[in-house]
């Protein structure tokens, strides 16, 4: 190794090996006695083993061999393999002009992630020009042994350039997630994606598991009637407006007591309470726009302590129900214009702005939305969304936001 310095300047240092207290500090050590100047610098850990790479400029006169050499040796007294590769003048340029292309988030969400499926997803971004970056896990690390219906599995994908046909590949990516049992999530990294700050979500099937006007059917004794049209509705095979209408005249005469018990045995969907506790405990702003009722939005409001509530209004005379909405009816023209009003008054963005909805009636509020997410939807929805969920619980909605499972206490 020669005392004089090399004709590049810059070099690409890689050390891996078995993780202690002290690397960093000591290797970093010796880059300051020698006034190195880092360019760069990444460092990760998979089950106790570190990988560390750091790149490096060399002053003019500072000789190359001394550098390495106690480098080297450092490396060696703590039990690590250290590799030097120089790094032309010309490519460092290349690679720093890089920085200014578009950056992706790409998210791989499911119960359990495999190499099969990262397979398939870099060969799709690769192949439609796009290069991964990074890749971090958000998910807890997993038992060796997790057989829970509720595990779930979460990477990170960092992504650099611009994909030369983006309808295309969101197909393949629907592909994917179809055949392989994963959602696929494709965002542009901007500074949009970091500050949201409001939160808003479809009732029926989305915050709960059940469509309360089939429940309240039921109750009537036209549960298998209202349920057909329900399902149409939500499909998109006809028009919300008129479809509600025609459901809530089948409960004309039902008493109003029935609405407080349907509303006792309303279960939330899966990570619906986390979810909300860890949006409010950062300060989001939570809501409701529902096509549902405002009677069971105020229900959930108390019991997930919302914000605010939009749905529509059951209209009650005598106690009983008169088979009629009161005011104008929520659809999904309606749940837009909501969102954009919230939005206009917490004077922020609509692209700070995240919703989340199931079905056909959902798909202008999503589209409205910075943010839009597909929450177990109809196959119609899930095709018009720019993001979907299907696998896992509504708390996975974290991971679209960038947040890990170490740093929330819920």
């Amino acid at each position: 190794m020669s005392d004089t310095r090399s004709d590049s300047e810059i070099i690409l240092i890689n050390i891996s090996g078995s993780d202690r207290p002290g690397v960093t500090a000591a290797l970093m050590g010796i880059l300051t006695d020698y006034q190195v100047r880092v360019l760069d610098i990444s460092q990760a850990m998979v089950h106790e083993n570190l990988a560390l790479a750091i790149l490096i400029k060399l002053s003019g006169d500072t000789a190359t061999a001394p550098v390495l050499k106690d480098l080297l040796y450092e490396a060696h007294k703590l039990e690590l393999r250290v590799r030097f590769q120089p790094v032309p003048a010309a490519e460092y340029q290349q690679w720093v002009r890089g920085e200014g292309q578009p950056a992706y988030v790409l998210t791989l969400l499911g119960r359990r992630v495999t190499a099969g499926q990262i397979a398939r997803i870099a060969t799709v971004t690769t192949g439609h020009g796009l290069n991964i970056e990074d890749i971090v896990r958000l998910s807890a690390r997993s038992p060796l042994h997790d057989d829970r219906d509720e595990s779930r599995a979460c990477l990170e994908l960092s992504l650099r350039g611009e994909p030369d046909d983006a309808d295309a590949m969101k197909a393949e990516f629907l592909s994917i997630s179809r055949e392989m049992d994963i959602d696929i999530s494709f965002q542009e990294d901007n500074f949009y994606r970091r500050n949201r700050r409001l939160v808003v979500f479809d009732m029926d099937s989305t915050l709960i598991h059940e469509e309360v006007i089939d429940e309240l059917a039921h109750e009537a004794g036209v549960g298998a009637q209202v349920a057909e049209v329900t399902a149409a509705a939500m499909r998109g095979e006809i028009d919300f407006r008129e479809s509600l209408t025609q459901r809530v005249a089948w409960l004309k005469g039902l008493d109003e007591g029935v609405l407080e018990r349907v509303a006792e045995r309303l279960t939330l969907t899966e990570g619906a309470e986390r979810l909300l506790k860890t949006l409010q405990m950062l300060g989001y702003r939570t809501a409701v726009i529902s096509g549902g009722f405002e009677f069971f939005g105020h229900h959930l409001q108390a019991r997930l302590n919302l914000d605010t509530v939009y749905a529509n209004q059951l209209e009650i005379v005598d106690g009983a129900l008169t088979g009629q909405v009161a005011g104008r009816i929520v659809d999904g023209e309606r749940k837009a214009e909501l969102l954009k009003r919230l939005a206009s008054e917490m004077e922020i963005d609509l692209a700070q702005v995240i919703a989340v909805g199931d079905g056909a009636n959902d798909l202008p509020m999503l589209r409205t939305a910075g943010l839009g997410i597909a929450f177990h939807a109809k196959p119609l929805v899930q095709k018009n969304a720019r993001q979907a969920i299907s696998t896992i619980g509504l708390d996975s909605v974290l991971y679209l936001m960038g947040m890990n499972d170490a740093e929330n206490p819920h």
